[in-house]
């Protein structure tokens, strides 16, 4: 099974990969069905979850219903229970989106909801995140998740976020970290896909964030808090959702003073 996810996952362009998927995930949930691990996202549940992974597959992650990964979970339940993202009247750029919440975000009433992405076949606007074709301060609310590890000049990219995003909005600005690096490597001489995968856990990565990563926010001008939502779960609920224990969301402020 990780033998024929890898040779997927590596050789497929992901626009494909994402089309295929769609017409796939039916029959996989039903032959995966169960009672022992829940998909928070639609409350479905399983006997077990598929592996996901690049260079390092990780089993039982993976959701059959919807295509969720332990962030998308993680930051779901951030959602639901420590924001009033599902009842507020807000504009919200959501990045790259994935297939566990584009339809449900536009179908939610309450929110204007703007996709984007360079390659994504379901994206609105094809943009480029360092250039954005958005005003000053359009956005109440800004979802990027695991972009920035993708853009060359991800400093560029931070600003460009901070700049449409309004005063006293939310940006969730979630990135693959290495909670055992204090700083950031990145290595431009690095371009075969193969070492690429070694070295930075994917073939499409530039860079490997350590925990400077909230630091650099700062440095942008957004107020961050590192939230470990996990910390109010018990080992149960974790394992339950299938969640990364001790997982943080990178949850940045724009407050202009």
């Amino acid at each position: 099974m990780q033998k024929i996810f890898k040779f997927f996952l590596n050789l497929i362009p992901r626009p494909i990969l994402i089309r295929l998927s769609l017409l796939t995930r039916p029959l996989i949930a039903f032959f995966l069905k169960g009672n022992k691990y829940e998909d928070p996202i639609d409350g479905r549940t399983f006997r077990k979850f598929l592996p996901y992974g690049y260079e390092n597959v990780r089993e039982n992650v993976l959701s059959p219903s919807t295509l969720s990964l332990e962030r998308h979970r993680l930051f779901w339940l951030y959602l639901k229970n420590s924001t009033s993202f599902f009842s507020d009247q807000i504009k919200v750029l959501h990045f790259a989106p994935e297939q566990a919440f584009y339809k449900r975000f536009r179908k939610l009433s309450n929110i204007e909801y703007v996709t984007t992405d360079l390659n994504s076949p379901i994206a609105d606007v094809k943009a480029d995140i360092c250039d954005l074709p958005f005003s000053d301060n359009e956005f109440d609310f800004i979802i990027c998740n695991h972009v920035l590890e993708h853009i060359p000049n991800d400093r560029k990219a931070m600003k460009e976020l901070y700049r449409v995003l309004r005063n006293n909005g939310t940006a969730i600005l979630q990135v693959p970290y290495d909670k055992d690096r204090s700083e950031t490597f990145e290595d431009d001489s690095i371009t075969d896909p193969k070492e690429r995968r070694r070295i930075f856990g994917q073939y499409d990565h530039v860079r490997v964030y350590g925990m400077d990563y909230f630091d650099k926010l700062k440095a942008i001008g957004f107020e961050v808090i590192a939230e470990d939502l996990t910390a109010s779960l018990n080992d149960k609920e974790i394992d339950r959702y299938r969640l990364s224990k001790g997982e943080l969301i990178p949850v940045c402020k724009k407050s202009l003073s």
